[in-house]
């Protein structure tokens, strides 16, 4: 069960009490929903909203003893003005944008998110969606593959892992995470492949978001939010490298020019140093805080 990243601060922050009404833009397997609508009875009501149907019916299950205080919604956090009409909701307390990967998804192999596990090349948060990893890196061109792993990985060794890419799928395509993985590896030279993260990371993270086009809804996911939050409602956005971080920094700085949001955290939170030990896949993560006006 993928373990939620910095619960003790999201509770503490969206300022929980009974009553109120929550969206959780990325609910994944309901980690952090559990403590947030367990703080809101009775009266509250949560609103969960995923694009992966997999860990969708995993946070159903989890909080089905809340019943109809959790509603669950297969969709994309760009559309929650619609969701929340459809839902008969005007206005909410409080937003959580947990931004990235799960280890629920990230373990299975067969999403093919990781390069630790033999697994088709796909990466789709949402398996009905047309593009895969597969996709692009068997039809993008060495130039846009190489954009691709800058603008989305800040890959230093973009061009030659690009090169070396359509080099090897001109003999025969390439169909699963091991195969990419050992690609870049070759691609990057010897001496700087031993980093304190795998030579593949980087790759793997800028074709994720590419497939998903993931940096494309986080700024229109926070306009959205913050348009629905009620006076003195939050909105808490928990990011895991500094391409999200930077987006939800100049989406609070905009709404805080423009008078609609007050930032409670001038710098992000960043866990502390006993969660990290205990679950080291949060040691890369910021939480950023603002509230309405």
């Amino acid at each position: 069960m993928h373990i939620p990243v910095m619960l003790v601060e999201v509770i503490d922050y969206l300022k929980l009490s009974p009553g109120k009404i929550i969206v959780d833009a990325t609910i994944g397997t309901g980690g952090h929903s559990k403590g947030i609508i367990e703080r809101i009875m009775p009266g509250g009501k949560l609103i969960g909203i995923d694009r992966d149907e997999d860990s969708l019916a995993v946070a159903r299950e989890r909080l089905r003893d809340f019943g109809p205080a959790c509603e669950f919604v297969y969709g994309n956090f760009v559309n929650m003005d619609d969701i929340l009409k459809n839902l008969n909701i005007k206005k909410i307390d409080g937003v959580l944008f947990d931004l990235g990967l799960s280890s629920y998804q990230l373990e299975d192999p067969n999403r093919g998110f990781s390069f630790q596990y033999e697994g088709p090349l796909d990466m789709r948060f949402d398996r009905k969606s047309f593009i895969s990893a597969y996709d692009l890196i068997n039809n993008l061109n060495e130039g846009e593959i190489s954009t691709m792993l800058w603008t989305f990985g800040e890959e230093r060794w973009h061009n030659r892992i690009a090169h070396f890419l359509v080099e090897e799928r001109e003999k025969r395509a390439i169909t699963t995470t091991r195969e990419l993985s050992d690609i870049v590896v070759k691609a990057i030279p010897h001496k700087y492949r031993h980093y304190r993260i795998h030579p593949a990371t980087r790759t793997f993270q800028a074709v994720r978001i590419a497939v998903n086009r993931e940096l494309e809804t986080i700024g229109a996911g926070i306009n959205e939010a913050v348009e629905l939050l009620d006076s003195q409602g939050r909105i808490c956005v928990i990011s895991f490298h500094s391409l999200e971080d930077r987006i939800a920094k100049f989406s609070f700085r905009k709404f805080a020019a423009s008078g609609n949001i007050k930032i409670i955290t001038p710098k992000p939170l960043t866990p502390a140093e006993s969660e990290m030990r205990e679950n080291p896949s949060s040691r890369s993560s910021k939480l950023r805080v603002a509230e309405k006006l």
